[in-house]
């Protein structure tokens, strides 16, 4: 994590790079950190080969983008959204799968940069004319899929945590998107990821740490899930700031896991409880 005042005193300096990953309605808009360039989780920073939304492209193509984004293997990201802490960490920790880690979250996104009265761009952000020199370097394990997600459910030493919000994950309301599953994974967590913020920032590391164990209890092998695999990297990221390593995002999240198929899905408030 970064915060403004960190990043106002370093803004244009060589070898910063400001990338806006804000999702949704929020996409394109022409309010922006000075020189902030777009990673496009909506568009070409997501896998749409296939049917499910915001999965991670292959290392070719991420390579491509973040060139194309003029970012160097040796330069220092700072990555934002315009809600506060929401699609950001999903950009962070797509960088961190694909083997860069000076790459940080800046705390409260856009609204606590505006909020510290910091000056914003308006307009299409001017396109960059030299190409970086990145190159992805994936990493195994970060980014899994349903079976890992399968063992880990079975697994005594592993927690999977569900990011959504308590109605969707008890299965309350109706998924937003069409045709898949109400409910949640059987042994699956919840824990909303607005849960782990204050005023649009991260609460302190030892709140966090205490929000996962009151959950997890001792085991430190956590999944995380969500709707598209978005806000599970707002738990991600709570789980890094709180100590926790063996960490990994289901890349499909609900968005596969709720599809009608024999993945086993149950309904009510019961999240299986900590394991010791």
């Amino acid at each position: 994590m970064v915060g403004a005042d960190w990043l106002a005193v370093r803004l244009g300096s060589p070898g910063l790079v400001v990338l806006d990953a804000s999702v949704g309605a929020h996409r394109g808009s022409d309010r922006r950190i000075p020189g902030a360039r777009p990673f496009d989780i909506d568009g070409a920073l997501s896998d749409y080969s296939g049917p499910l939304p915001h999965t991670m492209p292959d290392a070719g193509r991420f390579t491509g983008e973040l060139r194309a984004l003029g970012v160097h293997d040796a330069d220092t990201v700072v990555v934002y959204d315009r809600v506060g802490i929401h699609s950001s960490a999903r950009a962070w920790w797509m960088l961190r799968a694909m083997g860069f880690d000076r790459a940080a979250v800046l705390d409260g996104g856009l609204p606590a940069w505006a909020g510290a009265g910091l000056p914003l761009e308006n307009g299409r952000p001017a396109p960059d004319a030299a190409h970086g020199d990145f190159t992805a370097r994936p990493r195994a394990g970060l980014v899994v899929g349903s079976s890992e997600v399968v063992a880990a459910l079975a697994d005594p030493r592993a927690a999977v945590l569900d990011a959504r919000s308590r109605e969707r994950f008890s299965g309350a309301v109706a998924e937003p998107r069409p045709g898949l599953r109400a409910g949640h994974m059987p042994g699956a967590l919840n824990l909303p990821f607005g849960e782990l913020q204050r005023d649009g920032r991260m609460r302190p590391a030892h709140e966090l740490r205490a929000a996962f164990a009151a959950l997890a209890g001792e085991r430190e092998r956590l999944f995380f899930s969500c709707g598209s695999g978005v806000t599970a990297c707002v738990l991600t990221l709570g789980a890094v700031l709180a100590g926790y390593r063996e960490l990994a995002v289901y890349d499909g999240s609900w968005s596969e896991w709720g599809l009608p198929s024999e993945l086993p899905v149950v309904t009510g408030a019961e999240s299986g409880g900590p394991r010791r």
